[in-house]
């Protein structure tokens, strides 16, 4: 989700670079990537075994989940100015590093504290890698692709953390849970090393400097802290577009955590085939946020109000496929309505990223971007797994997931006071 944060990026007019070495760093960076999701999910595969093992409650079990969206949340923004200013490509290697020796750190631990530790260092080193990357990427692709490379390259999170559940299911299932988290890391270190080999600093700021004819970091326009909020939050609807689609996120970030745990507890599956069936789920969020984003697109043009209406669709669709499985027994009709959940629970991220943009000033969009990867991580991916975890201990896994889609009622409910004020800012800005 923080990966929309970098799209005020204003370089990349007429790259210089050539159309195979462009293709070459997109690959690379979007490897990253996925070894970025792949250690964050790992975990997720293995919780029985852990909670086996170290006696885990299912708070703790969730707070090893959480700390990592948290510290993405709350790192995003000031570890991607930093990155701006030292140097983009030498900050993807840093980070790189730093989450695979902190995935490493967690295949040898030995207690809770430990795996905590270490677990909120994956969160350190990957705080920033969506918006730093994806600045990367866009800055040696022409602008006209901008939409479709940044559609793509926030689709590779789905996709990692798809990788991640099931290779590691399967890993662990084999090996142990301990080389889940290693076989991570060496993937990790791996690419990071080819990356820094292949991707220049020199050679992504010539791109820059032929484009702008001046230093990058000098054409950006300063503000005062002051200044940035009220720009901000100028509109008041976008205060509730921010805040509806984190809540609306408690979901997915539920469920890509706890379904692994769901599956094996309620359908007695071997852990491979549950992180397997696991992996499906999330590549099938992945597909929605790209399918949702599209049709809303083609719904709201020249309606822009309607952006408003899908986001409430998503909201209130979702809630009720979620709600609706979880009142049925284990079966087939269960798992097509997750799915259905699935596809549709991200949905709201294509209009509220239209919304943000829309009801920001352009000069500061980057920021805003950053605002609402802000809220998708703390109310909701952060969130959710500890939530659940919390309601888990109490009254067990699957009354806490009948309880979660609630969430849909307070993410629909900020949407529609959002259209509500929606005219009056737009009327303003307009003015």
């Amino acid at each position: 989700m923080q990966a929309t944060a970098a799209m005020g990026d204003p370089y990349a007019q007429r790259p210089t670079v050539s159309r195979s070495y462009a293709w070459c760093v997109f690959a690379l960076t979007f490897g990253l990537l996925l070894a970025d999701y792949m250690s964050r999910q790992v975990l997720n595969a293995v919780f029985p075994l852990l909670k086996a093992q170290w006696s885990l409650t299912d708070t703790q079990l969730g707070s090893l989940s959480g700390i990592v969206s948290l510290m993405v949340g709350l790192l995003a923004f000031p570890v991607s100015i930093l990155a701006d200013r030292w140097g983009r490509v030498r900050s993807l290697f840093l980070m790189a590093m730093l989450w695979s020796l902190a995935t490493l750190g967690c295949a040898v631990s030995a207690n809770y504290g430990q795996m905590f530790a270490a677990r909120l260092f994956i969160g350190v080193g990957e705080a920033a890698y969506g918006s730093v990357g994806l600045a990367v990427v866009l800055s040696v692709f022409p602008a006209h692709l901008r939409a479709t490379l940044s559609g793509s390259f926030l689709a590779g999170g789905s996709f990692g953390s798809m990788l991640g559940m099931a290779l590691s299911g399967i890993v662990a299932a084999h090996f142990g849970w301990r080389w889940s988290f290693a076989t991570m890391a060496v993937f990790g270190f791996v690419l990071a090393l080819i990356y820094r080999a292949v991707v220049t600093e020199e050679r992504i700021a010539r791109c820059r400097t032929a484009v702008s004819g001046a230093s990058p970091t000098g054409t950006r326009p300063r503000f005062t802290p002051r200044e940035l909020a009220r720009a901000l939050f100028a509109s008041k609807s976008v205060a509730f577009a921010y805040l509806g689609c984190g809540v609306q996120l408690i979901l997915p970030g539920a469920l890509f955590v706890w379904l692994p745990s769901y599956l094996l507890r309620a359908y007695r599956l071997p852990l491979d085939r549950a992180s397997v069936l696991a992996a499906i789920f999330v590549l099938t969020s992945g597909v929605g946020l790209i399918l949702c984003g599209m049709l809303t697109d083609r719904i709201s043009r020249g309606h822009r109000a309607r952006k408003w209406m899908m986001a409430i669709v998503y909201c209130a669709l979702s809630g009720a496929a979620f709600a609706g499985a979880f009142q049925l027994p284990a079966g087939h009709l269960q798992l097509g309505l997750i799915g259905l959940g699935m596809l549709l629970g991200s949905g709201v991220c294509g209009p509220t990223g239209a919304l943000v943009a829309e009801l920001t000033p352009a000069p500061i969009h980057a920021s805003a971007m950053a605002i609402w990867a802000l809220a998708n991580n703390l109310l909701g991916l952060a969130a959710g797994p500890v939530i659940t975890g919390m309601l888990a201990d109490r009254i067990g896994l699957h009354a806490a997931l009948e309880l979660i889609p609630f969430a849909t009622v307070v993410s629909t409910l900020l949407f529609v006071v959002g259209r509500w004020r929606y005219p009056r800012d737009v009327a303003r800005l307009a003015g």
